[in-house]
């Protein structure tokens, strides 16, 4: 009988997953799957990587929003598990599952007791051994998803995100960017910017065109310095799912590699959580991932 480990957050989203639980393993056990679970706790109370070695699973199901998969991603590369890994996106944010089209649990479920899985590419922020699946960032608004208290995300959803966010635009301010990509030199003034593996980036459905997740490139997007009605346009379109690489006023770079150094102290952040200070060391590993699917 296939085994999975099961590592769910219970107070992502709407904290209602806790009420899914029976059901869901009454739906893998129908399908000869039996589920382990492991309850997080946050705070870097949590290790993962013991969880996993010790139960040595056939996959991993990853319940919770973006910051639930990177923790768990982060546990199987430090525990040396190339397993499949799957998601039930179930927090406020779940853009990785968006980009995947994880909705139906149902069938999803049918799709994991098949082995349906792909292989996906992760970056990796060198120097510090760190992994992401979807992104990381940095300068205006990047850094909502963890100012924003746990209890009005579980009550407002993506609002509260957004209420915050309209609430840092009085504070608009640009800080001056060195970067290197695939040894090609930029300098901008920017106001933020996220370097994408998925198209799908804080909610917001397509950032760009042609953004894949294994193609073994990343995308970097830098809002360049610009006026507010400009910096308002482009929010604009983004909150309405229109792609901006295109425009005047955004600097898109594709690349394996970048090197990204601030004149200023600035944290980023990295799948939602908080990341180190700039400058940071960024680079693909491609197909590095194995995703159910």
């Amino acid at each position: 009988m296939k085994k999975l480990g099961l590592i769910y957050n219970p107070v992502s989203g709407h904290a209602l997953f806790k009420g899914k639980l029976d059901s869901l393993i009454d739906m893998f056990q129908r399908h000869g799957i039996v589920l382990f679970p492991y309850r997080t706790r946050g705070g870097g109370q949590d290790n993962l990587g013991h969880f996993l070695r010790e139960m040595c699973p056939n996959g991993v199901l990853a319940a919770g929003g973006d910051g639930t998969v990177h923790a768990v991603v982060n546990a199987m590369l430090a525990a040396d598990m190339d397993i499949p890994l799957g998601i039930l996106g179930s927090g406020t944010s779940n853009d990785f599952a968006t980009h995947l089209g994880i909705e139906d649990w149902e069938a999803y479920i049918e799709r994991i007791a098949a082995d349906e899985a792909r292989r996906v590419d992760l970056g990796m922020l060198e120097g510090i051994g760190k992994y992401f699946v979807n992104v990381v960032s940095a300068g205006m608004l990047t850094g909502i998803a963890h100012e924003v208290k746990s209890t009005y995300k579980n009550a407002l959803g993506k609002v509260a995100y957004y209420l915050k966010g309209i609430g840092e635009i009085p504070r608009l301010r640009s800080f001056h960017v060195q970067i290197t990509a695939d040894d090609v030199a930029y300098d901008a003034d920017v106001f933020l910017f996220v370097i994408a593996n998925s198209p799908v980036v804080a909610g917001m459905k397509k950032i760009g065109h042609d953004i894949a997740i294994d193609d073994g490139m990343l995308d970097l997007l830098a809002v360049k310095k610009t006026g507010l009605p400009q910096f308002m346009s482009v929010a604009a379109d983004l909150f309405a799912g229109k792609p901006v690489t295109e425009r005047e006023n955004i600097l898109h770079i594709r690349a394996k590699s970048f090197d990204i150094h601030a004149e200023e102290d600035l944290y980023s952040d990295i799948d939602g959580e908080c990341g180190p200070l700039l400058p940071l060391r960024v680079r693909t590993l491609p197909l590095a991932l194995s995703v159910y699917c």
